[in-house]
């Protein structure tokens, strides 16, 4: 029996369910053999022994249960990609079967039967249960509406609703509806683009959808893939590719596309459909191994509550609520840029205590710093080992796109990380040198100082990186191996100031202060300090017109004119612009700061 998706609840007595995110299974009881099957058919009892041995000792024959298999949170919220990584680890260790219907019970055909004598019937079975791998579902009567906001504020999905006296009917029925915050829409892989910039594997999938027998195309999704998730796609698409399209007719913006034998289905989320019929907004949520080709329709648009948004299983409160006056951009937008920014973003933030610039009333209101946890800690962002910076609380790490969405619920804007990782924190990995102009001076005099500061950590054998700083300036970056510790490095990185001030006095100062940099440039080096911090790559300014720090190339730094044109509504099209990743060797490059290199710039260690 299948829920019918609607806008609002209907009339009538309902009970009421939290909405799962996961693979429903029915599950055939009979003795000591078990069978689990996903909603199409297809068998997953040779992937979930344990549960299979769970429910053989239930002892009972001609049973069937309906349920879910779902991955729970510390929340008791489900999350779909959990449940995947779990299966394709043949992990079932936090895998849980929520059962919430019995259409037939010890050889008996119950369908008939009122959902309250199922449910009973139900309950009476599973209080033999001692496993906690199978977990009865409950019901939370009430009025819907209420229902409705307290799932939302427990970021769970939605809700499913069960019509009070109905009985249990095969295929899609009014009498079980669901209610839902996302809209979330199957698709047929039929074709992938190209990777472009540091993504591996695959650029955006294309996706169909069965109308009769025919498909039709509703669309492309880029965003949303986590590096695991673009591995196993590219490897399974590999083994589909196929010659001839697919589709009836060829797409407009089918350019670049590599065609596939239509078989694998993948579930997106979106902003809605096109007055063309694709997809608006999609994001990539996951491979839908339970599903065949020709359940695959398209569904009915959900609506989204006024003001309010999920993303990453987060709700954002408010997300229609404009944060930034000059580009008109919303809350909701920046969670959204997070999240499409997530797989570039995040290797930069991985492992590194990282402090959140949080601006709750936007761009021109008030902002503070946090580095240390309080009582009201975002959801998925981690807190660090205690010992790493005693007598504070824990330092706060960020490992995940749900992780960025929830800091941006909690008014955060910007993200700045450490020189040092957790696993090394008393060994920086880098040195950063942020170039800080006097406000008069035009661009490219910053772009000559920058490439002046990379000749000379050049004649010191050092290779350096650039990026924009999301403001007037740039970040000279020199990706180092972890051995040196911080008072040391950070004495280079004063002697590398003081000799560019000195050697060209009338380009760089090292004293900070305005009047210090009157037509010129701080070599700011005091960032390399212990517990100091600079704004990550990909991270966006709580400044007028959301700009972005960006990786650049040093060859198109030449070419940028101006850094505020790299911005939360265009950074995605300039990524997709470049060949090639301007920091692909970044990871790679190991390099060690010696006291030759010191004796060079006339500086001796600390």
């Amino acid at each position: 029996m299948l829920a019918t998706w609607v806008s609002s609840p209907p009339a009538g007595e309902f009970h009421y369910e939290i909405k799962l995110d996961g693979y429903r299974l029915l599950a055939r009881l009979d003795g000591a053999v078990v069978q689990l099957h996903t909603r199409n058919g297809v068998d997953y009892t040779g992937k979930l022994g344990r549960l299979a041995k769970a429910l053989a000792n239930l002892r009972r024959r001609g049973t069937y249960l309906d349920g879910e298999i779902v991955v729970f949170d510390t929340a008791g919220v489900s999350h779909f990609g959990a449940l995947q990584d779990a299966l394709s680890r043949g992990d079932e260790t936090h895998i849980r079967y929520v059962v919430f219907d019995l259409p037939f019970a010890g050889g008996r055909d119950v369908r008939g039967m009122s959902i309250e004598v199922r449910r009973a019937l139900l309950t009476d079975l599973l209080t033999r249960n001692r496993s906690p791998l199978i977990v009865p579902c409950t019901w939370v009567d009430g009025d819907a509406a209420a229902l409705l906001e307290a799932a939302r504020e427990g970021s769970y999905e939605g809700l499913i609703g069960k019509r009070s006296g109905s009985t249990y009917v095969s295929g899609r029925s009014n009498h079980w509806i669901k209610l839902t915050f996302a809209n979330r829409q199957e698709g047929i892989v039929v074709g992938y683009t190209s990777p472009k910039g540091s993504r591996a594997g695959l650029g955006a999938l294309l996706l169909a959808v069965r109308e009769g027998q025919a498909l039709r195309y509703i669309g492309k999704v880029g965003t949303g893939f986590s590096n695991r998730t673009l591995a196993d796609l590219s490897a399974s698409l590999r083994r589909l590719h196929a010659d001839e399209m697919p589709l009836p007719a060829r797409p407009a913006d089918a350019r670049g596309v590599q065609w596939v034998t239509p078989t694998l289905v993948v579930d997106v989320e979106h902003a809605g459909f096109t007055a063309a019929g694709m997809v608006r907004k999609a994001s990539f949520v996951g491979i839908r191994p339970d599903r065949t080709t020709h359940s695959v329709r398209r569904s009915a648009p959900v609506r989204t509550l006024p003001g309010d948004d999920t993303m990453e299983d987060v709700r954002i409160t408010n997300a229609d609520r404009v944060i930034d006056a000059a580009s008109g951009a919303t809350k909701g937008d920046l969670a959204q840029f997070y999240r499409d920014i997530a797989p570039f973003l995040l290797p930069h933030l991985a492992h590194r205590p990282v402090a959140l610039l949080r601006a709750p009333d936007g761009v021109g209101g008030g902002t503070f710093f946090q580095k240390h946890a309080d009582p009201r800690v975002m959801p998925g962002v981690r807190l660090l080992p205690a010992a790493l910076d005693p007598e504070h609380p824990p330092l706060l790490a960020i490992d995940s796109a749900h992780a960025l969405v929830s800091a941006v619920q909690m008014g955060t804007i910007e993200l700045h990380t450490w020189n040092a990782t957790e696993r090394r924190i008393e060994r920086p990995d880098r040195l950063i040198f942020d170039l800080d102009p006097d406000t008069a001076l035009p661009f490219d005099h910053v772009r000559r100082a920058a490439t002046l500061i990379r000749e000379l950590l050049g004649a010191l054998d050092l290779r350096a990186f650039v990026k924009t700083t999301g403001g007037a300036g740039l970040h000279v970056i020199v990706p180092l191996t972890p051995r040196e510790d911080w008072e040391y490095l950070k004495g280079f990185a004063r002697a590398v100031a003081n000799h560019a001030a000195r050697t060209l006095p009338g380009i760089f100062v090292a004293k900070s202060g305005p009047k210090n940099r009157v037509k010129r440039i701080f070599v700011d080096y005091l960032r390399n300090g212990r517990g100091s911090s600079t704004v990550s790559a990909f991270s966006v300014r709580a400044r007028p017109g959301l700009p972005v720090s960006v990786p650049i190339d040093w060859d198109i730094l030449e070419m940028l004119d101006d850094p505020a044109s790299l911005h939360i509504g265009s950074v995605a099209q300039w990524l997709d612009e470049q060949r090639e990743d301007p920091w692909a060797d970044y990871a790679h490059t190991r390099q060690r700061i010696t006291r030759s290199m010191l004796a060079q710039l006339g500086a001796t260690p600390d």
